[in-house]
């Protein structure tokens, strides 16, 4: 509505009043836009000449009674109401205007900031639009109002609340909306006012949450507030970004920051203040907020260049860091030193923080990349700054957080590509280096305390087993040093915490190791006491690190003797006035005072402690070890070992045993638990006991516990005999047991003793327990377990050979047959009996109701023991009858379905026996459901490593027992069957859990050919009925995941340093190595006998299985690329064929090997293949030199179906001189050859004609046949020299000579000879290496001397005769003839199977059907080629199609010409693929191609960031350009780098750092163009 109107309207209203009501609108409608707009110019127009009071107060009304109404209306609005904020806030501005001078403002201020603090999650969209309007409305208050200090102080107040509580994006619209608003009608002392309350408020925020969300919040507000915060306006209150540590300390978190938006706004804050520092040129200290020694930032005009130097490096270094791209992170490493040089050359001057080092080191530990994570801890692991001590103190801190941290992750840890296997990482060795260096540097008051928390960090989180292993051993390298006190064993004892959760045996042992010795360099021995110190060695397990005998174990005691007296006395205990008194002079306690007094404070119990429970196992093992180490370091001293009086308080107890019947329980129960750890630790472990002396410790304690057996043993019987009945008696009768178990074992070989034992002791004791299991069932059940129990421990004493056949104590024990089959009836068979469960109300003392509770493990205990005794009877007696058989194979089958997984393995050992003997006379239905429901078992048992290898065996020896591996289809067809399923099922298993299928061929190989060779033809021949068995074996090597190879690798380092490394001894393993199974079976087939007519059946039989595999992967349409799972296949195919070679008659490898050999030289190999099939075709012809001519029939072949193959036979010619001197007629075979050689010589292939050229030169140079023929030759032998003179003289076409150099010098035609070299070695471990397959495929030599005993074959050697093979390494030579079967290594893990070029490169051009449209129209085309290969998107192959039709490039390189169809190409495209010509290069092409282009002129130029970019502006385009361009996310690949001309990069000035790829090719397209439109253009 115009003024005019508005004049008009008010002369003929005279009352405005009036007119202001007419216009007003009821609350019940929305207003419309116009009426809303005409009120507005109404009130606006008539404020403009004073008004009265009344006005005033209508225009108020207008306010709560029009505007309010309906801007609540909006802020409830589901139905488009939003449309009238904008008019309503005109509106609402003007009345505002008009009533300042009220409280009116503030009334309606206190209605809309509760809107914003409102947070009803339920219905956060709706809460999100209220807060907009309200937001609005708030913004056109603060304009329409002058500055009002309380107005101002409350709307910031509240939305700073908010800016804690909201959405970035409401966040934002206050920032914009109301923070500048009232910034813009602030005066400047009323914003510098404001301006310290926001940054106070955010700064005091920060520093008090520290969370990654505060940091995002602060720093979002800083950014959006930088203009006014880095304004040249200074005053005394406000904020200076520039002199705030809380500032800076906001800035650094937010570089280290998780959001890269985060990290870019902090960075931005950051280069602003320097550029403000620079400008202003001013002395400037951030120190002035926070107290602290560290000054974040500071500037000194006298140093402003190095500053400014300082700080763009740091820019740059941060900025690159957002490309996660390591080919671009790399080139400024150096940047990286650059800065650590400059702060710690400066380190006292303090103008540069290290803290802002750790903010880039952080960011690489953040980074998605793990190559980057890993390149920047390899980074600061090699700093030489760190060897200041200022310097490393200053990065303490962070070497026990973020560094510890970033270390946690297992994959930095896999071994460098130019490592072997059996090597400690890169990062390991690294590690070690730096833990030394760093604590060497740090200054010596400081070492202690930044130890202790760096240890205490190590035991506050769970670590996986690899980190845990180097971290662990990093610090066993630390010198030895007093740092640590009670408090650092603490803390290590927190880390053996973490150390034992991990699975990985060898490992946690290995840990444990390093942990001890890392404890005995660093413990200040005069600040712990021997109890600390025997309580910190009770974490450590004899069966993983600390047992005696081992190198642990000797440094331990040797650590003792040194330190002997040294300890910090014990304050307070009963010991501690007689170690007192034996240092009266304040000396330190010493190891045999403080030993003798806890063994009798240990011993010494009152009656008052009885309980029914056993006491804690934990102290009787923290007494055994220390009375042998005791012993050991008086040894030491050469000292007698003085354990006579140690012992002397134990022996008195267990004299007493049998003799005095008042002997309180819980003292016979400590002297027991003593007993048992002093029998089962004395030993010496036998691998390390390499001292011909006999171990004088082992034998005092044997004879001082020799002195009370027959005391102990008294006991023993009297308490299994009947006087255990109580609940808590059970966990006593384990106790018993193993007391009994271990003085079998230990006194066996006593003749007194074994006597003793098997005359009267056992015979006694099992008559007692038959007795006790004879009487009803009712009878006290406690008894019956402990009697079966008994009995259990008995049979398997006997089964492991320790009584005599003949002995009484066997006598008594075979006679539970008549226990368990009192009658052939099957009714009456004491098979799998149960205990009745005890009443809650039979319950004599308050533990028994702890074992009731656990009554199901009782049972299942019981009944196992019954079938450890079944077992020995079983196998001491003979078979079972039937029906017994039958039945008992059924009562197996039940027990298996009723005992828990652990407890199954007595029940397999017993089917092991009864099945195979019984089979035929059992049902085969019967038989199959014993099978199955075993492996159901060892499933079940499969993530159970404490049990599950010992099912898995007791399993093996039942389902491939010699009996069922002879049985054929025919004659038990479900058997067979399922034993073929189960083997399947196995093979599944064994991919994702090593060492199974170890187990399996072992047994096998076992089965057919014994060790000890007692061999049965008969048994033999079921290897026939299973090569498939074998065939597996051969090939077999799963490819793990990269986690599993980790532990792999890591556990095969620990193994190598033997006993350097306790727990190598400690830990009993099997041998569960992925290779085991090729040794093992590699070994059976050497140990064959060739005229032995089954086992020559059965390599020939093998070796056609391994062709048949070989010819199907060959004919497979799956196309396999190097250090595939096909690719090893095939090379461990030929390997296995190559140690068979020798064993095969001249007839069968005549007729059925020599045809198939040279069937896959043709196929398409990799050429570590392809060298082993070259091998076997040598071997072959010159093992049978009259099948030569087959050799000759394959140069005989179309020369299109040969390919590239032919190179393989034309390699066996290369070593003709091997296969010449037993050929009838040399002669004629020597002209032979020349001639097929120099056929090929012409090939169009330059593949072949190298090989070609490569055969004539060596057979030439046979001069002994080449006199023989020479008056023949005629004009052949000029042709022959004119070639061979052509082959010499490439050393003028670039890379030819290279190519003829390498393949000359390649080493299987250099230093390879294919007879004398015939070796195990060079089969499976040089060849390997040399031709470059992966490590974890050589064979190396040390696995066939430890994993089997391997047979020597002076056929077939172990090991080559010379050192010239092995001394080579792999050449740079790569073979040409693999054609489409390489992938460029960038693509491998994204394209398997690569299609074949349908037309080489040379052969294609772009002289395509849109050039000649386009030269109809006479449109103009330049020389720029312009190449996407590396693009995938559509969207962005479209847009610049249709850039270079319309700027005129010469052609477009894409990936493949399919995208021309695809519709979001041709959204973008419009047409201009009908007027570009374009070609199709694929990624694995490429290079290739970029070759070709060079070699015709054309400068390829890369559009790429790099350190030796040039700018676009400065930069000139030759005519002839190529133009790459990079992948979308990860740009131009490394080795494609190599070839480019130039990089050139478009400057940039914004945070954001990278262009989109069409628009960064479309800005260098157009300069092409520009700079190219006054040339002559080709048409």
């Amino acid at each position: 509505m115009s003024n005019f109107l508005i004049n008009t309207l008010l002369s003929h209203y005279p009352d405005p009043e009036s007119l202001v009501d007419t216009l007003c609108w009821t609350n019940t409608t929305n207003p419309d836009i116009e009426k809303i707009e005409a009120l507005t110019v109404l009130i606006k127009e008539l404020s403009i000449k004073p008004q009265d009071e009344r006005f005033i107060r209508k225009v108020q009304s207008v306010i709560w009674n029009q505007c309010m109404p309906l801007i609540q209306t909006i802020l409830s609005s589901e139905d488009g109401g939003k449309n009238l904020l904008s008019a309503v806030c005109g509106l609402f501005a003007v009345c505002v205007s008009v009533c300042q001078t009220s409280d009116v403002p503030e009334q309606i201020l206190q209605a809309l900031l509760p809107v914003l603090t409102t947070r009803d999650d339920a219905n956060h969209e709706a809460n999100r639009a209220d807060m907009e309007v309200a937001i609005e409305a708030i913004a056109v208050l603060l304009s329409s109002i002058s500055y009002d200090r309380s107005i101002i102080s409350k709307t910031l107040s509240c939305t700073l609340y908010c800016v804690k509580h909201l959405s970035d994006s409401i966040i934002s619209k206050i920032i914009v909306r109301i923070w500048f608003t009232i910034l813009k009608s602030c005066g400047e002392d009323a914003e510098s006012e404001v301006l310290l309350q926001i940054w106070d408020d955010l700064l005091w925020w920060h520093q008090k949450d520290q969370t990654e969300s505060a940091s995002t919040r602060v720093l979002l507000c800083l950014t959006a507030l930088s203009d006014h915060l880095y304004s040249s306006e200074t005053s005394p209150n406000r904020p200076n970004p520039r002199r705030s540590q809380r500032f800076f300390m906001a800035v650094q978190d937010g570089l280290t920051h998780r959001d890269s938006v985060t990290r870019k706004r902090a960075l931005y804050l950051l280069t602003r203040c320097v550029s403000l520092a620079e400008m202003k040129s001013e002395d400037v200290v951030s120190s002035e907020e926070h107290e602290t020694d560290e000054i974040l930032f500071r500037w000194t005009p006298d140093k402003q260049k190095l500053l400014r130097e300082f700080w763009e490096d740091y820019a740059l270094v941060l900025e690159t860091l957002e490309e996660n791209q390591i080919h671009v992170i790399r080139p400024v490493l150096n940047r990286i030193d650059m800065l650590v040089e400059s702060t710690a050359t400066d380190i006292q001057g303090r103008l540069f923080s290290p803290s802002w080092l750790l903010c880039v080191y952080q960011r690489m530990f953040h980074s998605e990349n793990k190559a980057v994570m890993k390149e920047g801890v390899h980074h600061l692991l090699q700093l030489k700054a760190l060897h200041q001590p200022a310097f490393a103190l200053a990065f303490s801190q962070f070497v026990i957080g973020p560094l510890m941290d970033v270390l946690a992750e297992s994959s930095l840890y896999h071994r460098a590509p130019q490592q072997n296997i059996r090597d400690c990482p890169e990062l390991g060795v690294k590690l070690q280096i730096f833990m030394v260096n760093f604590f060497n540097s740090l200054p010596e008051e400081n070492r202690g305390s930044v130890l202790l928390r760096l240890i205490q960090r190590l035991g506050s989180r769970q670590w996986c087993a690899v980190p845990l292993l180097f971290l662990s051993q990093a610090l066993s390298c630390l010198s030895p040093c007093p740092l640590l006190g009670s408090d650092g064993l603490q803390a290590f004892r927190e880390v053996l915490r973490c150390a034992m959760i991990t699975h990985q045996v060898l490992l946690r042992g290995a840990s444990q190791c390093f942990l001890l010795h890392a404890a005995l360099c660093l413990t200040d021995v005069s600040a712990v006491s021997l109890d600390e110190i025997f309580a910190f060695l009770v974490h450590f397990r004899a069966d993983e690190s600390l047992c005696r005998g081992t190198a642990l174990w000797k440094e331990l005691c040797k650590w003792l003797q040194a330190n002997e007296g040294g300890f910090a006395l014990a304050s307070g205990g009963s010991g501690s006035d007689e170690l007192h008194t034996e240092y009266p002079n304040g000396d330190g306690a010493a190891v045999f005072t403080y030993t003798r007094q806890r063994l009798k404070t240990f011993l010494t119990v009152s009656a008052s402690d009885q309980t029914g429970d056993l006491p804690d196992p934990a102290e009787a093992e923290l007494l055994a070890k220390a009375v042998l180490l005791t012993a050991d370091v008086q040894q030491m001293k050469s000292e007698e070992p003085a354990l006579d009086l140690l012992l002397q308080p134990l022996l008195d107890i267990l004299h007493r045993l049998s003799t005095n019947v008042y002997l309180l329980l819980h003292k016979t129960d400590k002297s027991l638990q003593l007993l048992l750890r002093l029998l089962q630790l004395h030993r010496k472990r036998s691998e390390t006991q390499q001292e011909d002396t006999e171990d004088v410790v082992a034998v005092v304690v044997k004879t001082h516990v020799l002195s009370v057996v027959e005391s102990v043993q008294e006991f023993l019987l009297r308490r299994l005999t009947g006087e255990l009945k109580e609940l808590c008696d059970l966990q006593r009768t384990e106790l018993y047991l193993a007391v009994l178990r271990e003085l079998v074992l230990t006194f066996s070989t006593v003749l007194w003793y074994s006597s003793n034992l098997q005359q009267n002791y056992i015979p006694k004791l099992t008559t007692h327990c038959l007795r006790i299991l004879n009487e009803p069932s009712e009878q006290n059940q406690v008894q019956r377990a402990v009697s079966m129990a008994t009995l259990a421990l008995l049979c398997d004493v006997a089964d492991r050979g320790f009584l005599n056949t003949q002995s009484e104590a066997m006598r008594s024990l075979l006679s539970l047959r008549q226990y368990f089959y009192p009658s052939y009836s099957s009714s009456s068979l004491h098979l799998n009996q149960t205990l009745q469960k005890p009443t809650a109300v039979a319950l004599s003392h308050s533990e028994d109701s702890v074992v009731l509770k656990d009554w199901g493990r009782v049972v299942a205990q019981f009944i196992r023991d019954q079938w450890t005794c079944l077992s020995f009877l079983l196998r001491s007696d003979g078979t079972l009858q039937v029906p017994e058989a039958a039945e008992v194979l059924r009562e197996a089958v039940e027990a298996l379905a009723l005992l828990p997984g652990h407890l199954v393995l007595p029940v397999l050992d017993f089917m092991s026996s009864v099945l195979p003997q019984q089979m035929v006379q059992c049902e085969e239905p019967l038989c199959v459901e014993a099978i199955c429901a075993s492996w159901k078992v060892v499933q079940a048992l499969s993530t159970n490593p404490h049990d599950f290898w010992s099912t898995l065996q007791a399993f093996v020896r039942l389902a491939f027992h010699q009996q069922l591996l002879q049985l054929t289809e025919e004659q038990k067809p479900r058997i067979t069957a399922c034993i073929q399923q189960v083997l399947k099922e196995l093979m599944d298993l064994a991919q994702v859990r090593s060492g199974v299928f170890n187990v399996v061929i072992q047994h096998c190989c076992e089965t057919w050919l014994p060790s000890d060779g007692v061999q049965s033809d008969t048994v033999f021949s079921s290897a026939l009925l299973h090569l498939d068995i074998l065939t597996e074996a051969c090939i077999y090597g799963p490819v793990f995941r990269r986690d599993q190879r980790l532990v792999q690798e890591v556990q095969s380092y620990v193994e190598q340093l033997g006993e350097r490394c306790a727990a190598n001894t400690a830990v009993s393993s099997d041998v569960r190595d992925d290779q085991f199974p090729r040794v093992c079976v590699l070994a059976f087939l050497c140990r064959l006998n060739p005229s032995h007519h089954p086992h020559q059946r059965l390599m020939e039989e093998l070796v056609l299985r391994l062709l048949i595999k070989d010819a199907e992967i060959s004919k497979s349409k799956v196309r396999y690329y190097s250090n595939s799972m096909q690719h090893r296949v095939k090379s461990r195919v030929w390997q296995t064929l190559l140690l068979l070679l020798h064993q095969l008659r001249d007839e069968f490898v005549s007729e059925c090997v020599l045809s198939r050999v040279c069937e896959a030289g043709f196929s398409s190999n990799q050429a570590s293949v392809k060298y082993l099939i070259e091998w076997t075709l040598i071997l072959v012809l010159q093992r049978t030199p009259s099948l030569i001519q087959s050799l000759w029939n394959c140069f005989s072949l179309d020369h299109e179906k040969t390919k590239t193959s032919i190179c393989t036979f034309l390699s066996v010619l290369v070593h003709l001189d091997v296969l010449l001197p037993k050929l009838a007629d040399k002669a004629r075979q020597w002209r032979r050859a020349v001639e097929v050689s120099l056929q090929w010589c012409f090939s169009h292939n330059f593949s072949v004609r190298l090989y070609a050229l490569l055969a004539l030169k060596r057979v030439w140079e046979l001069q002994d046949a080449h006199v023989l023929v020479e008056e023949d030759l005629g004009g052949l032998s000029t042709v022959v020299q004119a070639c061979l003179q052509q082959a010499e003289a490439m050393q003028n076409t670039g890379n030819a000579m290279k190519n003829w150099s390498r393949i000359q010098e390649h080493f299987f035609f250099s230093a390879f000879h294919p007879i004398r070299d015939y070796s195990i070695e060079t089969i499976f471990q040089i060849f390997p290496r040399l031709s470059e397959m992966a490590e974890d495929e050589w064979l190396p030599l040390w696995k066939f001397e430890s994993f089997v005993d391997f047979p020597t074959n002076s056929a077939l050697p172990l090991k080559n005769p010379g050192t010239d093979l092995s001394e080579l390494q792999p050449g740079d030579w790569i073979q040409q003839d693999k054609g489409d079967l390489e992938l460029e290594e960038r693509w491998a893990e994204v394209q398997k199977k690569i299609s074949p070029w349908k037309l080489s490169v040379q052969e294609q051009e772009p002289e395509l059907m849109a050039q000649q449209r386009a030269s109809r129209l006479g449109k103009l085309t330049s020389s720029l080629l312009v190449v996407a290969s590396l693009i995938d998107k559509p969207t962005n192959l479209g847009g610049l199609c249709r850039t270079c039709e319309i700027f005129g490039a010469k052609s477009l390189v894409l990936d493949s010409l399919r995208h021309v169809n695809d519709k979001q190409f041709q959204a973008l495209s419009v047409s201009s693929e009908l007027w570009l010509p374009m070609m199709e290069v694929k990624p694995a092409e490429l290079l290739d191609f970029l070759q070709l282009k060079k070699s015709e002129g054309y400068w390829v130029i890369g559009v790429e960031q790099t350190s030796n970019s040039q700018s676009l502006q400065d930069y000139t385009f030759p005519e002839k350009s190529l133009l790459l361009l990079g992948n979308e996310r990860e740009g131009i690949p490394a080795n494609v780098l190599q070839l480019l001309d130039v990089c050139v990069e478009i400057p940039q000035f914004g945070v954001t750092r990278s262009l989109n790829v069409h628009v960064s090719a479309a800005l260098l397209v157009w300069e092409y163009t520009r700079q190219h439109s006054g040339h002559d253009t080709a048409s």
